[in-house]
This record gives C-alpha cells, structure tokens and sequence, in this order.
C-alpha cells in the first residue's frame, strides 16, 4: 500500500510542482499540503488531470492551529479537504491555510466540486474562514445573531452570550453570560495502598 501512494505522492508533485509545500503519508492516507495562491489552480489540476482526476470532494473542515507547534507553514487557520478519485480509486488529503490569520480567506471550490458549498458556510461558521467567490455565505450552524465562531480556540467555552426566555417580555432574549469560569475537572482520590501500589 505505502509504494502506491508513494507513485501517487510523485504523480502529484509532476502535475502540481512548486504548489505544493509538502506531503506526508501516515496511516495509510496521503496528506499534502498546498500553497494558497496557487490553490484554484492546483484545485482544477486536481479534479482535470488525466492522471488524477479528483472529480469529487467528500469533506472539507476548517482547522485552528492556534498554540500548536507542529503547523507547517506557521498560519494559524487551514482548510482541509478530503478528494476522490472514482476513476483511479484513489484518495487524497489536501491541505491549504490561510496567510492571514486576522482575517483568514480562501477561494471557493464551489465552481469546481459543487459539494462544497454547505461544507464552506460551515468552515466559515465555525471558524470564520471567508471563502470569497462564494455564492451565499453565511452561517449555517449558529443562530443569526450570533457573535464569534464557536471552534475557534480562543473561543470562550462558555460562550460570549446566553439566551433565555423573559416572562415579562414574553419573548427569547440574548444577554450576556453570567455563568462564572470555574474548573470542571474532578480530581481523583486515591487511598494510599490503591491496586497494591505503595
């Protein structure tokens, strides 16, 4: 399994060259990572090459590499996306991030896998990736009126505002959070010769 995608890893780098800024094959899965510039270029070389003919996305995510040391290229926000071959039988992970972390966008992929529309409105829901080229995007998960992108890591796990129902008003309104942060974590007690351990 490792020398056919191995062939696969070298057939991409033939046909996407200096785009793509590294690949890794763990777990039997061929991941590759590309550079955003030339992301709707190799996204059209991915689905229209003979050799590879990616003609179907099966999954995007957005990711947060906040405080994580093992990030590629340094950016914060990436997108993920997971490609089919039904001619080849193959399958690809394709890897792109975002060069600006304030305010991270990427171009649709919606004119060229038409699945991912519903995929970006959740991208950019959760983690407030922008897709420009996008036909309608906006929030899918959350609630209009909704602040933030809740799986952001510097996302406050109780939220920024609550809702409840006010009797007087007789209506839903939103306020702000008045849950206090608290530690959650039960702590384990043990006796002293727990499992014969001294």
């Amino acid at each position: 399994m490792t020398s056919t995608l191995e062939s696969q890893a070298e057939m991409l780098c033939n046909v996407l060259g200096d785009s793509i800024v590294a690949s890794t094959i763990q777990f039997d899965e061929l991941s590759v990572t590309l550079n955003s510039e030339a992301w709707l270029s190799s996204a059209t070389n991915l689905r229209d090459h003979a050799d590879l003919k990616f003609d179907q996305m099966i999954d995007l995510c957005g990711l947060d590499y906040l405080e994580y040391s093992g990030g590629v290229s340094g950016t914060r926000y990436a997108v993920i996306y997971h490609l089919l071959s039904l001619v080849h039988n193959k399958r690809v992970r394709v890897k792109v991030f975002a060069a600006d972390d304030d305010l991270p966008m990427l171009p649709s992929v919606i004119d060229i896998w038409p699945a991912a529309n519903w995929f970006e409105r959740e991208a950019f829901d959760l983690f407030g990736i922008i897709f420009t080229g996008h036909p309608d995007l906006r929030r899918i998960l959350t609630d209009y009126g909704f602040i933030g992108h809740p799986f952001r890591k510097d996302f406050p796990i109780s939220g920024n505002v609550e809702m409840r129902y006010d009797p007087d008003q007789q209506r839903v309104i939103y306020q702000p959070v008045t849950i206090e942060p608290r530690e959650i974590v039960p702590r384990v007690v043990r006796e002293p010769n727990y499992g014969g351990v001294k």
